[in-house]
């Protein structure tokens, strides 16, 4: 079984900062670096098909590509790839939120 991590605000205290991640500022931030693109679809191909709705930015690490899912004013990423867990904790540090699993 695979592990999650959710970026979030949750247990930030800083009242400056807003409690949840927008999509709005997730967009922005996203489209700031190049290897990750933005789709309102993510397609899992394996033995079946299946595809999932929802706001995904897909980071590019290599010839693999990584969802970042925004749900609910967090982030959701798989632990599954081994280079995700760099660039999930640069991705929280400059959102100002927090890494916790699940």
């Amino acid at each position: 079984m695979s592990q999650r991590y959710r970026i979030t605000r949750e247990f930030q205290e800083d009242g400056n900062t807003p409690q949840t991640i927008s999509l709005e500022e997730c967009k922005r931030y996203f489209a700031s670096k190049p290897d990750f693109s933005y789709t309102s679809v993510f397609t899992v191909t394996g033995s079946t098909t299946m595809s999932i709705e929802g706001d995904f930015f897909m980071w590019s690490c290599g010839d693999t590509k990584i969802p970042f899912r925004h749900y609910q004013g967090d982030i959701y990423v798989s632990g599954t790839n081994e280079a995700v867990i760099p660039k999930m904790i640069e991705v929280a540090g400059e959102l100002g939120a927090d890494v916790v699993e699940g």
